[in-house]
């Protein structure tokens, strides 16, 4: 192959940089988070490190769905979103293998479900990149909901230990920053809305199943701890019948012809997180965003 080819097929490397998505990194103690982290509720907190479990295995997935296909990408701005979409997903997976390996500490076997994610994995990267892509997208949607509960419902954030807080505000605001990308990237280079709904009836169905065996597992490892705490557990039960009640119509808009996961506006809510992570919580990463001056 020719030095010219080569440039050809690597000119996403020439990218502008990226508006709207920053890498950041993340400064926090996962071993100082209790165990019954959120709101004093085992339900909520399981299901929690439930979703935290997968997301290393999950999280180099979406990445390793999107380079199959970078390569057929021409936009140059949206070559620049991929990198820093890239650069977000593998500081998350490494910010969640840090919590998982805390929580070992605390006798949580996740290493069988772990085990279990990795050969499902295995058949899911075997599939066409087009199916990958679609799954990643169907992911995508489901982790910008969640992220944008979060952040728009700072009552139920209240109830976190600081390092919790940390972790899922800014995990959630760099899900919504990136939300679009992989959807943009299936667009450009397949542009299937059939497939890509259909593959989110799939996705729908595997998660809620997923997210429940694996928080049931969790529950169930710690019961003598969490069976105890009715309170907590009937709040935990009512936070999440609430949740989906109100994320119900969001989540339907996948489904729309005209459906773009940049339709729900975002911009205050994230300034307002953004500000306070820099302010009241001093994460560094955030304090050159919002005081760029005093650290250029």
């Amino acid at each position: 192959m020719s030095l010219a080819q080569v440039t050809k097929q690597k000119s996403y490397l020439n990218r502008p940089k990226a508006l709207g998505i920053t890498v950041r990194r993340l400064q926090f103690h996962p071993e100082k988070i209790k165990r019954h982290y959120f709101a004093n509720s085992p339900v909520m907190s399981h299901m929690l490190t439930a979703l935290s479990s997968t997301f290393p295995i999950g999280e180099q997935f979406f990445v390793h769905s999107v380079r199959n296909v970078r390569d057929k990408v021409t936009d140059p701005t949206l070559q620049a979103q991929i990198a820093a979409f890239i650069g977000q997903e593998a500081m998350h997976s490494k910010a969640h293998s840090e919590f998982n390996d805390a929580w070992r500490r605390d006798h949580y076997n996740l290493d069988r479900f772990q085990a279990w994610l990795a050969r499902k994995n295995i058949h899911v990267r075997s599939l066409h990149p087009k199916i990958q892509l679609a799954i990643t997208c169907a992911f995508e949607h489901f982790t910008a909901l969640l992220g944008g509960y979060i952040l728009r419902h700072p009552e139920v954030l209240s109830t976190l230990d600081e390092d919790a807080i940390k972790l899922w505000v800014w995990h959630a605001i760099e899900e919504i920053e990136h939300r679009s990308v992989a959807f943009e990237v299936y667009q450009a280079v397949y542009g299937d809305d059939r497939v890509r709904r259909l593959l989110m009836r799939s996705v729908t169905t595997g998660f809620a199943s997923l997210t429940l065996y694996s928080t049931t597992r969790l529950f169930w490892q710690d019961k003598w701890r969490s069976l105890p705490k009715i309170g907590g557990n009937l709040f935990g039960l009512y936070l999440l019948a609430k949740m989906f009640i109100q994320l119900l119509p969001e989540y339907l808009s996948y489904y729309k012809a005209d459906f773009h996961p940049a339709e729900q506006d975002y911009s205050q809510i994230v300034k307002y997180w953004k500000e306070k992570m820099a302010n009241e919580y001093h994460m560094q990463s955030f304090q050159e965003e919002v005081m760029p001056k005093l650290y250029s």
